[in-house]
């Protein structure tokens, strides 16, 4: 079976020379994201060094919370974010951050995890859910999955617990919340745990862009060399960590059983090739309006893909 690396991983990288024999000029980057299987490219990119080929200094960090990634890359601590796709929205719209969605991740890989006592969604009603922030991505899926079934915000309380990690400890040892949106491995270390798994988000809400790659407007502009062969080395990491024949390897902080489950429920969700869901970003733009006021937006505001277009082609 695969080994996997999932949650918190310790990957050592040299840099390489590029193919013709010479060193490309170093560029360091702080890219900021949210701990679970959705960052497996990344680590394929760096455990492989398709980030050291090009000249990239490449150091993943793990946000606790929305708050943390929004406002560090506004303020440039961070150069990239992959992220829920809702969080570049939000900060274009609510804090007036001109962002740009650069490319593509996955479909966001989320299940909505229960307690055990909660039969159906009826039952949530008057209860407590648990949410990363209360208007930020998963939970405008937690609200329209309630919403379809006639719960409507107000029906419940809401709770802002942060990351997927610290939403799992909190269900484990706070029976009161009754329920929150998680992706693997957390959503199956749940499970394990006695926590009930109402199914795959995507099943309620159809197409949805959950993870995409994001920068400052300003920043992509000025380095758009960087950008593109980071675009490059993230694509050459998706590809190769689901190329059957190849295993990656690293040090796991999951069991390896949790970690092979994790990949076989994500590896269908991933964007082919980091490429847009043009469909799931409008989706995600409905959720938006519907849950925040107003009326979607275009997509074409907040979108930048002449980057990954370019990264394509250079492959």
């Amino acid at each position: 079976m695969r080994r996997l690396l999932a949650g918190a991983f310790v990957l050592l990288s040299a840099c390489a020379a590029l193919p013709n024999g010479t060193e490309a000029e170093n560029s360091s980057l702080t890219v900021i994201v949210f701990p679970g299987m959705q960052n497996l490219p990344m680590f394929a990119a760096q455990a492989k060094g398709f980030y050291a080929r090009r000249g990239l200094n490449v150091e993943i960090k793990f946000t606790p919370n929305s708050a943390e990634l929004r406002n560090g890359l506004a303020e440039g601590r961070y150069q990239i974010a992959h992220s829920g796709v809702d969080n570049a929205f939000a900060l274009k719209d609510k804090a007036n951050v001109d962002i740009a969605v650069v490319s593509g991740g996955d479909n966001s890989f989320n299940h909505l995890i229960v307690q055990p006592e909660i039969n159906s969604l009826a039952d949530i009603r008057g209860e407590t859910v648990g949410v990363d922030a209360v208007n930020t991505a998963y939970a405008f899926q937690l609200y329209e999955i309630l919403r379809q079934k006639g719960i409507n915000k107000g029906d419940y309380e809401v709770k802002p617990l942060g990351g997927g990690p610290l939403r799992l400890d909190a269900m484990a040892k706070d029976k009161t919340i009754a329920a929150a949106i998680m992706n693997p491995p957390f959503s199956i270390q749940g499970a394990r745990a006695g926590l009930k798994d109402f199914g795959r988000v995507d099943t309620a809400l159809g197409a949805y862009q959950g993870t995409a790659v994001f920068v400052l407007r300003s920043w992509g502009k000025a380095n758009a060399d960087t950008l593109i062969n980071y675009l490059q080395a993230y694509v050459e990491g998706l590809r190769w960590t689901f190329d059957p024949n190849h295993k990656l390897a690293g040090r796991l902080n999951i069991p390896e059983d949790i970690a092979a489950l994790s990949y076989d429920s994500t590896k269908d969700g991933f964007d082919r090739d980091g490429a847009i869901n043009m469909d799931g970003v409008r989706n995600v733009l409905k959720l938006r309006a519907e849950f925040e006021g107003g009326r979607p937006a275009a997509p074409e505001e907040y979108l930048d893909l002449s980057y990954y277009q370019r990264a394509i082609a250079g492959l």
